[in-house]
């Protein structure tokens, strides 16, 4: 999810500021998503820039919807449950614009180098564009919220997207009063950062 809900000094944080983001850091973080690397050159990716009150507002439905559903898999953790639920949403209202990043199968053709071998291939670039994206609003001192749980096929009604093309995210960006040092995610205990050396291996799986 893109952003919780927590406390901190009294205060409760909120993401995303009203202020307009300039056309120009807006196209700026296009333009780096677009520079991404992608497996046979395919780009894959298409940006839905969303702007519409109302078309937020469906969004943030979808979106909602869909965390009250996965909430049954706390139904033993209380504690969990409602810290789970206290998952902020409100940011695709609440930021300026919400991109949807999607990705088309079909880009390139029946061949493309690469994704012949490994079909995946076209969801990791558009990832590669996404991780463009983040570094692009940083750059220009936005904050970037991933939304990580909907129903795809809510989101390709709402935005009427054809059912072939997978609609990989939707990100809100904004400017936000205070840039949190660490992932939200991780101050406010959902999950704590692992030490990379837990992570690596050298020259086979489990040898360090």
């Amino acid at each position: 999810m893109l952003f919780t809900k927590f406390y901190t000094k009294g205060e409760i944080f909120e993401p995303f500021l009203p202020n307009l983001v300039p056309d120009q850091a807006l196209q700026n973080i296009l333009q780096a998503a677009h520079h991404a690397p992608s497996v046979g050159f395919m780009q894959p990716w298409n940006f839905i820039v969303i702007d519409s009150i109302e078309i937020k507002e469906r969004l943030a439905w979808a979106a909602d919807k869909e965390k009250r559903a996965l909430a049954i898999h706390y139904e033993n953790e209380a504690d969990k449950k409602q810290h789970f639920l206290q998952l902020k949403i409100e940011g695709i209202k609440e930021a300026p614009y919400t991109i949807c990043v999607t990705c088309d199968p079909t880009r390139g053709g029946s061949h493309v180098l690469g994704r012949n071998s490994i079909p995946e291939t076209d969801a990791l670039s558009t990832a590669c564009a996404i991780q463009n994206m983040w570094l692009a609003a940083c750059a220009e001192g936005l904050a970037l919220g991933w939304v990580s749980f909907y129903k795809k096929q809510d989101i390709r009604d709402i935005l009427e997207i054809p059912p072939y093309i997978d609609p990989i995210a939707l990100l809100s960006i904004g400017y936000t009063k205070d840039y949190p040092d660490q992932p939200i995610l991780e101050t406010s205990n959902w999950e704590k950062r692992r030490d990379v050396f837990d992570l690596l291996y050298r020259n086979s799986w489990g040898h360090t």
